[in-house]
């Protein structure tokens, strides 16, 4: 007689403001500051209620291998530079990248309140984290955010053999009135790296045009697979390069050409960003605006829908619903990041958030 095989595992569902206390609590155990640990939990909290689980609490580990391993400076001190009202650049001095984008975040709003549009570049910070939360920040306090992030090189480019730039994220959020705010947060490559490691651990085949091999070609093995390839061929390649420029080159970091030369830290893992924000009011009437964003996201919605399709909605949209049902039934942590997140805690002897029943 065959033996029925044992049900996998579910996710564990956790209280959001549970699971923000204990990952705070595991990152100032790992280093940072309670406030700093703070707004790290925050950034990865706010990812894992929208569903964005890739960026979400299953980071926390990662984040303590990097301040353990002293690529994250848990002491960074940050430092702002300015030669014009408009404009800063933070100096992150490797501080994580919620705790280095929060801060450029709030400087651009700073400024942008008294000259209507500023930006803020941030050099050496540590991996950002979900950049939909920084323009969101900025959207919190009604005004348009917009950011862009350059990394290390991860993605193929066309014509070029092996990973040649980086999977550089664009996020753009525009406050509404009545409704969510719009928000598009949106990698250049095709598909995630963390997709190609679950498909590979699922032994799913990838689609097509997504990865590729280390020298290039194309596969749908996630076996073979070692990095994603733009979104659209040249238009997400050029933006990563575009990116890389508005960032890393316009800051005085440059990472693209250190990492492809035979400069020693050229391949040390470092991240730059730039964020702006924009006041409506600079422009005209703000609450005109964001009444004409809802009047604009309610004729989108009103638009017929497609044979097959389950409505018609914009960017942002499902992740504030997901956040509504995450909120009132908790947030689910697969069960892999919460055997690392108990091994985690019991070696920093931090007790574990209570399961949601």
């Amino acid at each position: 007689m065959t033996a029925t095989p044992s049900p996998k595992p579910g996710p564990v569902r956790v209280r959001a403001e549970d699971l923000r206390t204990f990952s705070a609590a595991l990152l100032e155990k790992g280093g940072l500051g309670p406030e700093q640990a703070r707004t790290t939990a925050d950034v990865f909290v706010w990812a894992a209620l929208r569903g964005v689980d890739s960026h979400g609490v299953a980071r926390v580990p990662a984040y303590l291998e990097l301040l353990a391993k002293g690529v994250a400076n848990a002491q960074a001190d940050i430092t702002v530079e300015s030669t014009a009202p408009a404009a800063a650049v933070l100096d992150a001095d490797r501080a994580p990248g919620p705790v280095a984008l929060c801060a450029a975040a709030d400087e651009a709003v700073r400024r942008a309140r008294n000259t209507g549009i500023a930006s803020v570049g941030v050099r050496r910070t540590v991996h950002t984290g979900a950049i939909g939360y920084y323009v969101s920040r900025i959207a919190e306090g009604g005004l348009v955010g917009i950011g862009f992030v350059a990394g290390m090189p991860n993605m193929g480019y066309p014509g070029a053999r092996g990973p040649a730039v980086a999977t550089s994220p664009l996020a753009i959020a525009v406050p509404a009135r009545e409704r969510a705010p719009l928000l598009l947060d949106m990698a250049t490559a095709t598909i995630a790296l963390g997709k190609i490691r679950q498909a590979r651990a699922n032994g799913t085949p990838l689609p097509e045009g997504a990865a590729a091999t280390e020298d290039g070609t194309p596969t749908t093995d996630p076996e073979k697979a070692a990095m994603p390839l733009p979104l659209g061929g040249a238009k997400g390649a050029g933006m990563s390069l575009a990116f890389e420029l508005l960032t890393s080159v316009l800051v005085g970091a440059p990472i693209f050409a250190a990492f492809h030369s035979d400069a020693p830290e050229g391949r040390k893992h470092r991240q730059n960003a730039l964020l702006i924000a924009v006041d409506p009011a600079a422009f005209g009437d703000p609450d005109g605006f964001t009444a004409a964003v809802d009047d604009t996201l309610d004729t989108l919605k009103a638009l017929p829908v497609a044979d097959g399709a389950d409505g018609v909605f914009y960017p942002g949209e499902r992740s504030a619903s997901v956040l509504a049902e995450r909120g009132e039934q908790g947030v689910p942590v697969a069960p892999k990041a919460w055997r690392e997140l108990t091994r985690q805690a019991e070696r920093l002897g931090i007790a574990l958030p209570e399961a949601m029943s």
